[in-house]
């Protein structure tokens, strides 16, 4: 699968306002960091991508991932049956392509209580869409993986979430026209 580089191009100054079924977490995106991960992240909440979508793996003390549009026509309790099971799909979806790691380019790399990192496969340059936002600091994810930003409000909300709890829809403030 061919790589994909976005078009827009951070100016290090995006929020992204994520809105959940159980509240509001805003992120500061890390645009001179891994600006291909956050210019990625912009053009899916601008498209829509993440709305309605729903978290779907849940590790306590570790990570709340989504992102999967797998989970789009499933609802919530679709969504908590399906959790674990192999076959069922969830955690397999993306955007149609990947993106390049950043992980190694990254100088402020780091997985802190909030952090907002993208998932992949074994292939390092295989992120697409889904991420996971870290619950505690998890710095032996550090050299696989890149953070593209950090919980600035709602690390409480961020705490309650759950496998089958829904991505409203992701905003993108701080956008220069």
């Amino acid at each position: 699968m061919a790589l994909y580089t976005p078009e827009y191009q951070p100016n290090g100054n995006e929020i992204a306002v994520v809105n959940t079924s159980k509240g509001t977490i805003r992120v500061q995106l890390a645009g001179a960091d891994a600006p291909i991960h956050v210019g990625n992240f912009v053009e899916l909440a601008q498209k829509g991508f993440y709305n309605n979508l729903k978290f779907h793996r849940y590790e306590p003390g570790f990570v709340i991932q989504g992102g999967c549009p797998n989970t789009r026509e499933l609802d919530s309790d679709q969504v908590r049956a399906a959790a674990g099971n192999p076959y069922a799909g969830l955690g397999t979806g993306g955007p149609g392509y990947h993106i390049k790691e950043e992980f190694t380019t990254n100088p402020h790399n780091s997985h802190e209580d909030g952090a907002l990192a993208m998932a992949r496969s074994q292939d390092p340059n295989s992120a697409g869409s889904q991420f996971y936002f870290c619950l505690g600091a998890q710095h032996f994810l550090d050299p696989n993986y890149t953070v593209f930003g950090q919980a600035i409000e709602g690390k409480d909300v961020i705490a309650q979430l759950r496998v089958g709890d829904v991505i409203e829809s992701i905003e993108i403030e701080g956008i220069e026209a």
